[in-house]
């Protein structure tokens, strides 16, 4: 491979300059007095060979390879991870770097290896991602080099870029007050373990944060909480249906995820009610299917396109150790009405 590839001194024999003038000119360098003629001869010349410049050789001076190691716990084809590495590609592309990804799927033998292998390439910096937005150990290997933190943070005081789970409580909290809910708002997916530790959940406490604090300075208190074990649908169901139970019957339902309010639907339709004209519903992370519920679901979504970009461009400009927080936008759907009556 790359025999017949055309070099520096190609380019510059066919433009009838030095390789230095040539160098110079592909280069951008300033103060090369050399007429705009000769410049356009060499790019012309690059043009006609078909010249790309060796980047080996180049990293060999610039101690850079413009590219950009991807390593992620999760499997590249979700639609997650996707939606991080788009945002990181599209990125790396207007920077001229090439994004290496690799996935462990949770593996530390394999993680190890692919850390090595891509350190082993010279990249430039690493970007270190997670599924789940949580606080996590960052392997030493990486710590020699720049490194940023995605959809996750460490005790090591790494540049970090995640979701502003807390401005997104506030949103959904401020939502159903401008709609007029006021005494009857409830909550399904309280769960202790996402709350209280760091290394499961960032995203569970700084939720409900965000939600208690609009509440409380509207002077707004919760109807009724539900804990659930996991934020799947199955347990949504069962806490929608135990709320249904009660004496007063909320007019509106937070969920602390997508999937819980697809549970809360199931067992609101089985009681005969009808969102949002019996009972709003909202929610978090906006899931492809929210779009596709009947009525479709209100939900903050989750920014990872504007993540993976933010990632590159904090590991290319250098960052700060607080994390940055990428906006939640709210989707705002049918399953929003006024309290009814």
């Amino acid at each position: 491979m790359g025999r017949n590839r055309a070099t520096l001194a190609d380019v510059a024999q066919r433009a009838g300059l030095s390789k230095t003038a040539a160098s110079m000119v592909l280069n951008g360098r300033e103060g090369t007095r050399l007429s705009a003629e000769a410049h356009q001869r060499v790019f012309a010349a690059a043009e006609e060979l078909g010249y790309r410049p060796n980047l080996a050789a180049r990293s060999l001076r610039t101690r850079k390879t413009a590219t950009i190691a991807f390593v992620s716990d999760i499997v590249a084809t979700t639609r997650f991870a996707g939606d991080l590495i788009r945002g990181a590609l599209d990125a790396a592309r207007e920077r001229d770097h090439v994004l290496l990804i690799t996935e462990t799927q949770g593996d530390a033998t394999f993680e190890q290896y692919a850390i090595e292998a891509v350190l082993d390439r010279q990249v430039d910096g690493v970007i270190y991602a997670a599924m789940a937005t949580r606080r996590l150990t960052v392997p030493a290997a990486i710590l020699g080099g720049p490194v940023v933190l995605l959809n996750a943070t460490s005790p090591d005081g790494l540049p970090s870029v995640v979701p502003d789970d807390e401005g997104a409580g506030r949103s959904v909290a401020t939502a159903l007050l401008e709609l007029g809910h006021r005494d009857a708002i409830a909550l399904i997916g309280r769960n202790r373990l996402k709350e209280d530790d760091p290394e499961v959940s960032l995203a569970a406490s700084a939720r409900l944060h965000g939600i208690r604090q609009t509440l409380d300075e509207a002077k707004v208190g919760l109807l009724a909480e539900c804990f659930c074990t996991e934020w799947l649908p199955e347990h949504g169901y069962a806490a929608m249906r135990s709320l249904l139970g009660k004496p007063k019957r909320p007019s509106a339902i937070i969920c602390m995820n997508d999937r819980l309010a697809f549970g809360a639907y199931q067992a609101l339709g089985e009681a005969g009610l009808t969102v949002p004209e019996d009972i709003s519903v909202i929610s978090f992370d906006d899931d492809p299917i929210a779009a596709w519920l009947r009525p479709s679901l209100a939900t903050t979504a989750l920014p990872h396109e504007q993540m993976g970009r933010r990632a590159v461009e904090l590991l290319l400009d250098g960052g700060a150790a607080e994390p940055a927080l990428v906006p939640m936008p709210l989707r705002r759907r049918r399953s929003l009405a006024p309290p009814a009556g």
